[in-house]
């Protein structure tokens, strides 16, 4: 579905009915690609250049599924409001109780509570699979206050800010670090 049309489908599914988030199946991929495609051609979030095809998309997914991590959909009558995992936080072995969590919204779906609703979900998820910490990567610095406020409300503090370490949009991007005790 075009993004235009996904994002007036997402606010009358708003207005429609109630939120549910559940686990992420195949069948989401492709809208799960049109909503990161948007993200990564507009903004700090994510600092990859050019949107991955539905084909990448499904390898990242079932790479996640095949680890044994948590990756959740929110959605109203049907329609796909956003998502969230939770992936590895770095690939030594000693990492292996913490997590990264990505968490991406329809444009309709942002400033009405999906992904707070999204992030609790993923973080009861990391819990139960005995994760200990969770770290937020929040792409764009405090040029993100969205995702830093979204990741303060469910109990991350910000423990730092890696400084210019991405070049996106023909300027450098910093990167504040925030982390959770599960």
């Amino acid at each position: 579905m075009p993004a235009a049309l996904h994002s007036a489908a997402s606010a009358a599914a708003l207005d429609a009915g109630a939120i549910a988030v559940r686990p992420a199946s195949l069948a989401d991929l492709p809208t799960i690609v049109g909503i990161y495609a948007h993200h990564v051609r507009t903004g700090t979030a994510s600092f990859e250049i050019e949107p991955p095809d539905l084909a990448e998309m499904t390898r990242r997914f079932q790479a996640l599924q095949d680890a044994g991590m948590p990756y959740v959909v929110a959605e109203a009558d049907g329609v796909l409001l956003g998502y969230a995992y939770a992936g590895p936080h770095r690939a030594r072995p000693a990492y292996r109780h913490t997590v990264e969590d990505s968490i991406y919204l329809d444009t309709a779906a942002q400033g009405r509570g999906v992904g707070t609703l999204l992030l609790q979900a993923l973080i009861r998820e990391c819990q139960a699979r005995g994760f200990k910490q969770m770290v937020a990567v929040v792409g764009g610095g405090r040029e993100n206050p969205g995702s830093a406020k979204l990741h303060a409300r469910c109990g991350f503090r910000e423990v730092g800010v890696l400084e210019g370490v991405g070049y996106k949009f023909e300027r450098w991007l910093d990167c504040m670090l925030m982390q959770r005790m599960l």
